[in-house]
């Protein structure tokens, strides 16, 4: 459909803007920071189509000030961060990018736990800081083969890091109670008793969506469980950790470090999320390693993601079903 309005919630790729113009009027956020809900509002009041990120909420007072919207394209995986069934209720589709960002995403985990396991940060430090003068008998880590590594969520993500970690020579298991048929990679042992996981394994990386069940998976009493001075690596959301929690365990010696891509104040859907990530956890430098949400934040990858989430768009204002739709 010529003429209609396009908003674009963040800064994409010029030749994304340049294909959508074929369509009618669009408006992109040319900045690195979030429009904010009453800009956003304002700005999508007469759209047909919105493309919208991570830090964006959908939700039912939202969409009653756009009328006119027929489609909100998902330039994401996971879509916490949307009122799907207010969407649906008003027959306005929502699209997702399912695929694009799982294997840069499982890229970025395997990175975290070397990260993390091999004193790499606490090492560029010490280069920095003018202390290096020669090979010391210092910063000695935890090696990957032979330790046993429990995954927790096995979707697409969760798969790509077992695969991964199977080349690192460690013995991997999952748990994913949601997972309705084994798609397990060769090698890879399903446990049904999540605390019989946490038990046993030396390294621990969560993969799991947010929903009701997986909210605060890890709290006080469940890290209480975990094996004695393990690592863990977070890449799913932030929410699956009681981050409060995370930090009293790594003061305590429970976990031996803590990695995440992903943090509480992230996560939209929740109205008494933080407002900011735990100062305890941000006081622990040297049992900690933390990246800006950078699961896909690859160049290739994201002009890709963009072009998905464009086609969905294109496919409505042309009297289609996306893909990839999920209302």
């Amino acid at each position: 459909m010529k003429g209609s309005r396009i908003v674009i919630t963040h800064r994409v790729h010029p030749e994304i803007m340049e294909e959508l113009s074929r369509y009618g009027s669009v408006f992109a956020n040319e900045g690195t920071e979030s429009l904010g809900p009453e800009v956003l509002r304002e700005k999508s009041a007469g759209a047909e189509a919105l493309m919208v990120f991570m830090p964006d909420r959908i939700d039912e007072p939202f969409l009653a000030c756009c009328p006119k919207l027929k489609i909100v394209a998902c330039a994401l995986k996971g879509y916490d961060n949307i009122d799907v069934e207010a969407c649906a209720g008003r027959g306005i589709w929502v699209s997702i990018v399912p695929d694009l960002l799982s294997a840069p995403t499982a890229d970025l985990a395997v990175a975290l736990l070397l990260a993390l396991t091999r004193n790499i940060v606490q090492g560029d430090r010490e280069i920095r800081s003018g202390a290096f003068r020669g090979w010391r008998p210092v910063l000695y880590g935890s090696g990957l083969p032979g330790k046993k590594a429990g995954i927790v969520g096995f979707g697409r993500v969760g798969r790509l890091i077992a695969r991964r970690l199977i080349g690192f020579d460690l013995i991997v298991s999952f748990f994913d109670p949601n997972l309705k048929e084994d798609k397990s990679p060769v090698a890879v042992n399903r446990t049904f008793d999540l605390d019989e996981l946490i038990r046993e394994s030396d390294y621990l990386i969560l993969a799991a969506p947010l929903g009701p069940a997986s909210f605060h998976l890890f709290d006080k009493e469940r890290l209480g469980k975990v094996k004695p001075g393990a690592f863990m690596v977070n890449v799913g959301r932030g929410s699956v950790v009681d981050e409060g929690a995370v930090a009293e365990a790594l003061a305590g010696g429970r976990l031996s470090g803590y990695a995440a891509d992903v943090f509480e104040m992230e996560d939209l859907s929740l109205p008494n999320r933080p407002t900011s990530i735990t100062q305890s956890l941000l006081d622990a430098p040297d049992r900690t390693v933390f990246t800006p949400h950078l699961g896909s934040a690859v160049a290739e990858v994201r002009l890709a993601i963009e072009r998905a989430a464009a086609a969905s768009i294109i496919d409505v204002l042309e009297g289609r079903r996306p893909g990839n739709a999920v209302s």
